[in-house]
């Protein structure tokens, strides 16, 4: 058992790595630069295998001198550099127009974009290629050495150089396109809704049912629990959970989890209790603490929550009267809209999770549909307020998940954020016809709820 902790916690450690290394601008770069180092091995390789009359004879193969050939490989190393500079000023020029249009934490979605990434890696690899190949040219009667066939790659490479800059400035024209931006985002929100909802972690797993009380009603833990700590400060992005569970079941124990990620974690205070506490030693803690990955920034892994803030941010600043363009506004509503509908069709786990014999192992407390509407909702329908367009857009929307779902006591924040919106627009708008089209949206939107207004005071 203690073998398979491991290796879980090892291949947890190593997803978050991976992660980071994807949010890096360096690493898919220094990848190609390590193959194009290979290559030009390879290809000079090549060369000393074969004679000049053998290649002579291939049309497609560079024939000149060695003055050319040092001539032509300094040229396409120069202008892929050259160019290598331009590339990474217009991804600089790009990024900064994203942090100020979209909020800085919608930066990592541009660092991470593999297309920047292998255009940048593309123009420095050939670079390389270029400068280890031409340091082999001899132009000496006696040391006559001329690498045709890696020439005539390094040429290759100043094509394919051509192609890859007019594909980097279309793609760069894109992607800070509000519409991609949006889309991107909620593709990651989509990739952590499928892995949360329902978190199928352990056996034995109770839904949240009929009634809001029973997402929050967890186990009360010992009171002689104990405490495990974490001696760093940083932002809980991962937590192990296969590796916890298999660590609770090993040594018959029960974990409570303090925190969840996306929480930001302070060094020394409890992040977990563990108990029976004379089963829990100071080995034991500090295993139970390793499953609880920190770093200095929110992840995209298991937060939902963070990613659902970054198509509200986006929203709230599109509404700023900098801005003032309430239609990415109400994108955001609809790739928000999208996600809670299914989130709505799913069963919500609760916080407690079993081991393979059905006894309690862990406690977290989960993602709560209430929390997923208001943390949705509440600052675009503040800022949006004194927008119609917004407004009508939110009400339609949650009338949407509302008939997405057939639990009805989800109804009930729907019903909330739509009686919120109302009020809070309705002595904003300016004229009477936009009143009275704002109070006919909610009415429709209470009817699709199967809700009446008098409930709502």
């Amino acid at each position: 058992m203690g073998i398979v902790n491991t290796l879980s916690g090892l291949r947890a450690q190593i997803a978050t790595g991976w992660e980071q290394l994807r949010t890096s601008f360096w690493f898919v770069p220094a990848l190609m630069s390590a193959g194009a180092a290979v290559l030009a091995l390879v290809t000079l390789t090549v060369d000393g295998w074969l004679n000049d009359a053998a290649l002579s004879g291939l049309g497609w193969v560079y024939g000149g001198g060695p003055e050319g050939a040092r001539s032509l490989l300094s040229t396409v190393a120069s202008s892929a550099i050259t160019v290598a500079g331009t590339t990474f000023s217009i991804t600089i020029a790009a990024l900064s127009l994203a942090s100020s249009q979209f909020g800085p934490r919608l930066l990592r979605t541009f660092v991470r974009d593999t297309g920047n990434q292998v255009v940048l890696g593309t123009f420095v690899a050939t670079f390389l290629y270029c400068l280890l190949v031409v340091r082999t040219v001899r132009g000496l009667e006696d040391t006559r050495v001329v690498p045709h066939l890696s020439v005539t790659v390094g040429v290759l490479l100043a094509i394919t150089n051509l192609g890859v800059l007019i594909y980097f400035i279309h793609h760069v024209a894109m992607s800070i396109r509000a519409d991609q931006v949006i889309a991107a985002v909620s593709h990651e929100l989509d990739a952590a809704v499928e892995q949360i909802f329902p978190a199928q972690i352990g056996r034995g797993l109770v839904a949240q049912t009929s009634r809001m009380e029973g997402t929050t009603a967890q186990p009360a833990a010992a009171p002689d629990a104990q405490a495990v700590t974490l001696d760093r400060d940083g932002y809980l992005q991962v937590l192990d959970s296969e590796t916890l569970m298999g660590l609770a079941a090993e040594h018959d124990l029960v974990v409570t989890l303090l925190r969840r990620p996306g929480d930001f974690v302070v060094a020394g205070e409890p992040v977990a209790l563990a108990w029976p506490a004379e089963r829990v030693d100071d080995e034991i803690g500090t295993a139970i603490g390793r499953t609880l990955i920190l770093g200095r920034e929110r992840s995209a892994q298991q937060d939902v929550r963070f990613v659902v803030n970054q198509l509200v941010e986006v929203a709230a600043r599109a509404l700023s009267p900098g801005i003032n363009d309430p239609f990415t506004a109400i994108t955001c509503l609809d790739r928000l809209g999208a996600v809670l509908c299914r989130v709505a069709r799913r069963p919500l786990p609760d916080g407690r999770r079993y081991d393979d014999s059905g006894r309690l192992r862990m406690v977290a407390e989960p993602i709560r549909f209430d929390e997923l509407v208001d943390m949705a909702f509440d600052q675009i329908r503040t800022y949006g307020r004194e927008h119609l367009l917004v407004i009508s857009r939110l009400l339609e929307t949650i009338a949407r998940i509302g008939e997405a779902t057939a639990d009805k006591w989800q109804h009930a924040p729907l019903l909330r954020q739509a009686a919120l919106a109302y009020e809070g627009s309705i002595d904003a708008l300016s004229t009477d016809g936009d009143r009275q089209t704002l109070a006919e949206c909610y009415r429709v939107t209470l009817g699709r709820l199967n809700a009446d207004a008098r409930a709502l005071v």
